[in-house]
């Protein structure tokens, strides 16, 4: 989950959203006859909880075989699932009637692709209609695992899956993809802008431009670069609002003021379940955004974020200890939050927030601000009762080098 409670919200909203998602949890299994299936069932369970446990980053669907009636198929992106099938069939008198369909499909000329929108949309389930899962920005690297009518599949850097309509990206072969990463690049570094019909900003708008769009760099001079979308639409922006994209990628130092000053660049932001750009964040975009614009790729969502880095002891006795924490944290650490701390013993993560100093944070929560877990302070906020743990990112050896920007495919 993302920030739906980094505010506290009405009961009716909380139940409303309580029994969508367990509605929701078994939403893989598309069978007609879920009663000829239910023998099946504890090796699909078994198979999805340690193959597949987090829908966000690994496809598993079930469907009937419609071309073997009584068999099924088992579409996944992890192959771990079929090895698994193997194994268990080996040790039955006779094979489970499920195949396993892996994607995406090798035989797929193009499973790349590269985001065309200023920021795209990308959803949940395929349809305009459907929930915001998250954003990708212009020229963000894509996997792309299938297709299903007007949408695809795809994967982002972070590993979060999504469906993206056929305007949001356009498709790449290997090759196009090495000649994108190979080609001169620029970076977006205002925080808002346009792309231009001409070298003119009175002339035709072609697009918006958001903080950390990248496009491809034809033509330079010191009022405009003509500039390249990846569906080859050629445009002009202001020299002064790009940088050179590879020269950026190697001066770009992941440290603490910096990503502290990307996030204040968000100061006023308004909430949006699902955002990850400028335009709107939610409080895992928010910080996700303040990270990339400093070379470092972290997860999607809060839960996510919280599962990686470096774990900072901040609690006493399941609350904050607040003396604790303003001798732990350290600038750009990751807090984070659960609206459900008192109820419930796992203690999902559901809000994040980037550690300022002197007990000072900033997270996106109805609008990106800055607030503080000290008691005391003018600017306490009570949603810190909430606390359940921080994580470090930088100067965590197992973290950040993986995660920069300078090694991540497609950039």
């Amino acid at each position: 989950m993302k920030a739906l409670f980094c505010r506290n919200i009405l009961l009716l909203s909380f139940l409303v959203l309580f029994f969508g998602l367990s509605a929701r949890a078994q939403s893989w299994l598309n069978v007609q006859d879920t009663a000829s299936f239910s023998p099946w069932n504890s090796f699909v369970n078994e198979a999805k909880a340690q193959y597949a446990p987090d829908a966000r980053s690994v496809y598993f669907q079930v469907y009937d075989d419609k071309d073997n009636p009584g068999k099924y198929i088992l579409e996944t992106s992890s192959s771990n699932v079929q090895l698994f099938l193997d194994r268990t069939n080996k040790q039955k008198s006779r094979a489970l009637p499920i195949t396993v369909k892996l994607i995406p499909d090798q035989q797929m000329e193009k499973r790349h692709g590269l985001v065309n929108l200023s920021v795209a949309n990308l959803r949940s389930i395929p349809g305009h209609s459907e929930e915001l899962a998250t954003q990708a920005i212009l020229g963000t690297p894509v996997d792309v695992l299938k297709k299903q009518g007007s949408y695809f599949l795809i994967r982002t850097p972070e590993g979060y899956l999504s469906w993206v309509d056929s305007y949001g990206i356009t498709l790449k072969t290997e090759q196009e993809m090495d000649e994108w990463v190979q080609s001169e690049r620029a970076i977006f570094t205002d925080d808002f802008g346009h792309s231009y019909s001409a070298a003119d900003p009175a002339s035709l708008r072609v697009s918006d431009l958001v903080l950390g769009n990248i496009v491809q760099v034809l033509e330079k001079s010191n009022q405009f670069w003509k500039i390249k979308y990846p569906d080859g639409r050629t445009a002009f922006v202001p020299s002064t609002q790009l940088s050179d994209f590879n020269q950026w990628k190697q001066e770009t130092k992941p440290e603490a003021d910096q990503i502290i000053e990307v996030a204040k660049r968000m100061l006023g932001v308004p909430y949006l379940w699902g955002g990850t750009s400028i335009k709107g964040v939610d409080c895992s975009g928010f910080t996700k955004t303040s990270y990339f614009m400093n070379g470092v790729i972290i997860p999607r969502d809060a839960s996510q974020q919280a599962r990686v880095g470096l774990p900072l002891d901040i609690m006493e006795n399941g609350d904050l200890h607040v003396e604790k924490a303003l001798s732990t944290l350290e600038k750009g650490d990751l807090i984070f939050f659960s609206a459900s701390k008192d109820r419930n013993p796992k203690r999902p993560i559901t809000h994040v927030a980037i550690y300022m100093e002197k007990g000072e944070f900033i997270h996106a929560a109805g609008i990106v601000r800055i607030n503080s877990f000290d008691p005391k302070a003018a600017n306490y906020d009570d949603q810190s009762l909430t606390i359940v743990g921080a994580s470090r990112y930088l100067g965590d050896a197992g973290f950040t080098p993986m995660n920069s920007v300078v090694s991540a495919k497609g950039y």
